[in-house]
């Protein structure tokens, strides 16, 4: 049961890797923090139209109108403590019933919310590497402690430029690897484990760049915060690898603080265009 849901799960991925790298590719050439704000935008009413059709507008105009009615009857009979205690009784009752209203397109828009967060994660959660700057790599193995270590090399390659390593740590079961950048660009660190060939993308440039912090490990929960790379088999050697890229900095797009802004700018956005939609909440 679980090997079938993770891999629905990188079923899923794959789809995502090929409409993300469609839809989000204006993202590459805009300022990070407007491509940030464009995409809240559009997913805001695109996430509005879903919420129409999948939801019982109607029944959620009746629960409102009733609501209103019951606030005007507040008002009204303020001075009788009856009245208002059964009256605040309605309302919150109401409130309840449009939460329950809800629940049903919430869940039907969860999945695919949650896949546009991880594919935009690529873009605004960490920057790729600066020509010259260095960073640390390193490689998870699947063993148990006290298992022989296997043979491991990372191959050479004229973007990349090794500066120490690999360096053991025994507790983790890792090696890391201090890198340097040589050349703008994607490119692939090949790694020889045992004879095996494994390989992990590293981006580097001054541009805004999809970004693949790990090539994660077949867990289903890794599978979907890492989705730009396949997931190591069981079978492999090699459980995960590691690229500690530098967070992005900024009061809008920095390093988790993106989530913030894009939810913010797709409600508003989902706001602005209620009335033209109709749309009942």
């Amino acid at each position: 049961m679980i090997e079938h849901v993770t891999s629905a799960g990188v079923w899923l991925n794959e789809a995502a890797n090929v409409a993300g790298r469609l839809l989000l590719a204006p993202i590459g050439v805009l300022p990070a923090a407007a491509s940030l704000m464009l995409t809240a935008a559009v997913a805001g009413i695109v996430l509005l139209y879903a919420y129409k059709h999948t939801s019982c507008q109607g029944a959620i105009r009746r629960v409102r109108n009733t609501m209103k009615a019951d606030f005007l009857a507040l008002s009204l009979f303020r001075d009788s403590i009856a009245v208002c205690l059964r009256v605040q009784v309605q309302i919150l009752a109401g409130a309840c019933r449009l939460f329950l209203h809800s629940l049903i397109p919430m869940a039907i828009m969860a999945v695919p919310t949650g896949l546009l967060l991880t594919q935009l994660g690529l873009w605004y959660q960490s920057r790729p590497l600066r020509i010259g700057e260095e960073v640390v790599v390193g490689m998870f193995l699947q063993s148990a402690p006290g298992s022989p270590w296997p043979g491991v090399e990372l191959a050479p390659s004229p973007s990349i430029e090794l500066q120490t390593g690999p360096v053991r740590v025994l507790s983790q079961r890792a090696l890391f690897w201090n890198l340097r950048a040589k050349t703008a660009g994607y490119h692939q660190l090949v790694f020889h484990v045992d004879g095996q060939a494994v390989e992990k993308q590293l981006a580097a440039g001054d541009a805004v760049m999809r970004v693949s912090m790990q090539r994660p490990p077949r867990k289903l929960p890794d599978i979907l915060w890492h989705p730009a790379e396949s997931p190591f088999p069981g079978t492999s050697a090699v459980r995960s690898i590691e690229i500690q890229y530098p967070g992005r900095t900024g009061w809008m797009i920095g390093r988790d603080r993106w989530i913030i802004g894009w939810f913010a700018g797709s409600m508003v956005s989902a706001l602005c265009f209620r009335r033209m939609a109709g749309v009942a909440f």
